[in-house]
């Protein structure tokens, strides 16, 4: 593990969060169309706290994956900027909690604060690890040509070039097609 297991898991989260839009991940269509279906992600994640109820609560997810995306693209102090807006606008205010599973970590909102609030703070406060380990390279955008997904690298030697799509697959073939060709 390179980094605590619940940043580990938060930015995991926010790259499966940011490519379920329309147009990003292996699909074309939106992959949260419904509440339920947002019920059933966060359900799959094991996030604590409510359950979104609403389609404005909904609509609110959608409208915080373009915002974590644009993260993804900025320099250390761009991101840091973005981090402290986040955390501003959400009015974070960071505790110790222990629950389910989970020893000591960190929560920044309360258990019933709408969940895009709750997705956004955690997001922040995850990437706020990777700013203070020096670590922000590992926030990236898949290198398949045609592919505009975003990928954290968690790996040891950084090597993580693509997304959990296909494109992995699909340049590894392109390559030894090339190899095979020579």
């Amino acid at each position: 593990m390179v980094f605590a297991y619940d940043t580990e898991l938060t930015l995991q989260h926010a790259v499966v969060l940011m490519n379920s839009a329309p147009g990003f991940g292996d699909d074309t269509d939106e992959e949260l169309p419904t509440v339920a279906a947002l019920v059933a992600h966060l359900d799959a994640w094991d996030w604590s706290g409510g359950r979104p109820r609403t389609r404005a609560e909904l609509d609110d997810v959608h409208a915080l994956r373009p915002r974590l995306r644009e993260l993804w693209g900025r320099d250390v102090e761009g991101l840091v900027e973005g981090v402290n807006e986040l955390l501003a606008e959400h009015r974070a205010l960071p505790r110790l909690v222990r629950h389910d599973d989970l020893d000591w970590h960190i929560h920044a909102t309360q258990d019933d604060d709408p969940i895009a609030k709750r997705m956004a703070v955690e997001a922040a406060m995850a990437i706020i690890d990777l700013i203070r380990a020096g670590e922000t390279e590992r926030l990236r955008i898949c290198a398949a040509d045609d592919c505009g997904d975003v990928v954290i690298d968690l790996s040891k030697n950084r090597s993580r070039r693509y997304c959990d799509g296909t494109c992995a697959n699909k340049a590894h073939v392109a390559a030894y097609r090339a190899r095979q060709q020579s």
